[in-house]
């Protein structure tokens, strides 16, 4: 069961209101406890539904960072539908639209149809799964497991592809945040943990790409020192590059 809980790894270190931490904590505790009392099927609904929370982040991350190519990624969505994600002023608002129609957008970080047909095919499972079929999807906890499994290679292969869109987020935030007397918070650490990972729901696993980020490309910049400070504080708060 230990490897279930990497999906930790790969979601927010911190939420914009306290409703949606409670909500992803409601279904960490629905997962773990119908997991341990052999309970397995609606084990998968509360891990599925962290997994599509997961998908949801990822595809906040791109509207907020690539807001054009977000938006010409909405390309054959209805007008309703496009609206909704134009709109949407947080990732659970992008539940709105139909789960398979809003996993297209993951074209946008380079994910070819089987990838995104992966996908599709836990979303079909589950709804097969919700119906009162009088059929068990998931009696065993191999079963399970297994399936658990095919899910994290998912999420590592679409984390993979979001590291331009991180990498990306990150030199924008060195840029814009480097100037302590015009940045929201004078403290570097208070500016990281609020304005990057706070506004962007960052993950342990985005911040690694934060961690990694050579910004030496920046060397020729007046302002240099000060960015170095600023990814300095990042390194020293959340681990060495």
């Amino acid at each position: 069961m230990d490897d279930t809980f990497e999906l930790a790894n790969h979601l927010p270190l911190s939420y914009k209101t306290q409703a949606e931490q409670d909500y992803i904590a409601f279904l960490w505790d629905t997962f773990e406890t119908n997991y341990e009392t052999g309970k397995y099927q609606f084990s998968f609904f509360a891990y599925h539904m962290l997994t599509m929370s997961f998908i949801y982040f990822n595809l906040w991350q791109i509207k907020t960072v690539w807001p054009e190519d977000f938006r010409k990624g909405l390309i054959g969505f209805g007008k309703e539908d496009e609206k909704k994600l134009l709109d949407a002023e947080s990732p659970f608002a992008f539940s709105l639209v139909r789960e398979r129609a809003v996993l297209r957008i993951l074209k946008l970080i380079a994910c070819d149809n089987g990838q995104i047909g992966n996908f599709w095919g836990f979303v079909d499972i589950r709804n097969k799964s919700a119906h009162a079929s009088g059929n068990i999807f998931f009696s065993t906890q191999a079963a399970l497991d297994k399936k658990i499994s095919e899910m994290l290679r998912a999420v590592d292969d679409i984390q993979t592809r979001s590291k331009p869109v991180i990498e990306h987020c990150y030199e924008e935030f060195l840029l814009q945040s480097h100037d302590p007397e015009e940045r929201e918070y004078t403290d570097e650490s208070d500016q990281v943990r609020e304005v990057l990972i706070h506004d962007y729901y960052l993950s342990q696993k985005d911040l690694e790409y934060c961690l990694a980020f050579d910004i030496s490309k920046l060397r020729r910049r007046a302002e240099f020192s000060q960015i170095e400070t600023l990814h300095n504080s990042l390194c020293e708060a959340y681990g060495t590059v």
